[in-house]
């Protein structure tokens, strides 16, 4: 079996896949790659199933070293990327495109300009040990392949099905620095919790990433808060994916991969699947505008 071996993390990474859907009666949520849409064109672009495992790291700042021949795509926050010859040759790569890497050579991503998240898939996916089913970090339930850390060596599995497709799909458009990053949601289930002027005060400032955002969620602040029309205590309901939750300060927590499967406050919108994957890019101190559908 064919592997890679890290090198160096910078940020950290760790292994993702489609997560653990159906397990919320255990009280785990479904987790997986917080960027779904990067780790799926990854995967396409190397010739994975769908469901083949990728590594997720933050900030890029990875090396992986090859010990057979191998191919890779690295999507997601797009970095620097460079290969190293086992005989000192370097050659310069990109981000979205089929790299084929050989016995000895050595893959260095850069640190994005923009984005937090970057996705890379080797052709066959990475075959760590799975647990319950999912071969992804759960940072919440701390469940799972651990994270990776140098030395650890990640083997290549046989999830491909496909040649690999070098257009596969255009590269996402990434914002430029300090540009504001839009997300839409979708009101409800509990925005009649909210005074009716919770949509212009959500939509009409600009929200900023408060530094202790996570996989868990992407947590906000602004100007004006969401003002509360119910303020009684809400039991705790199911959450997805993508909840705008609004604990007490007013300030709405954008739920990622790794949320809990309940929560206490109200939801007052959803984000679409497509702004769930730019959310899981987001920065601290990134700004973001809502817009609101329906």
């Amino acid at each position: 079996m064919s592997a890679l071996t890290v090198l160096h993390v910078g940020f950290g990474a760790t292994i993702q896949d489609l997560g653990r859907p159906g397990l919320s009666d255990m009280g785990l949520g479904s987790g997986g790659s917080a960027d779904r849409g990067s780790a799926a064109l990854a995967n396409r672009l190397v010739g994975n199933r769908p469901g083949a495992a990728v590594l997720e790291a933050l900030l890029g700042s990875v090396s992986l070293r090859a010990d057979a021949h191998v191919v890779v795509a690295v999507t997601g926050a797009a970095p620097a990327v460079t290969v190293e010859h086992a005989d000192g040759r370097v050659r310069g790569a990109a981000a979205f495109e089929v790299l084929t890497l050989a016995p000895g050579d050595v893959l260095t991503l850069g640190v994005p300009a923009t984005g937090l998240r970057t996705s890379v898939a080797v052709r066959g996916g990475f075959a760590v040990e799975p647990v319950l089913g999912s071969r992804s970090w759960d940072s919440l339930a701390q469940l799972g392949p651990e994270p990776v850390s140098a030395g650890t060596v990640l083997p290549v599995g046989d999830d491909a099905d496909a040649w690999p497709l070098v257009d596969a799909v255009a590269p996402p458009r990434t914002p430029w620095p300090g540009d504001p990053v839009v997300l839409t949601v979708t009101p409800g289930p509990r925005d009649d919790w909210f005074t009716p002027a919770w949509r212009s005060t959500l939509a009409g400032q600009d929200h900023h990433v408060s530094p202790d955002s996570d996989r868990v969620g992407v947590r906000t602040t602004a100007a004006a808060p969401l003002v509360r029309a119910v303020t009684r205590e809400l039991p705790s309901e199911g959450v997805e994916t993508g909840s705008l939750q609004v604990p007490p300060a007013g300030f709405p927590v954008l739920f990622l991969a790794d949320h809990p499967v309940t929560g206490g406050y109200p939801v007052v919108a959803v984000l679409t699947p497509g702004s769930v994957d730019r959310a899981a890019q987001l920065r601290p101190g990134d700004t973001v505008r809502f817009r609101v559908r329906g």
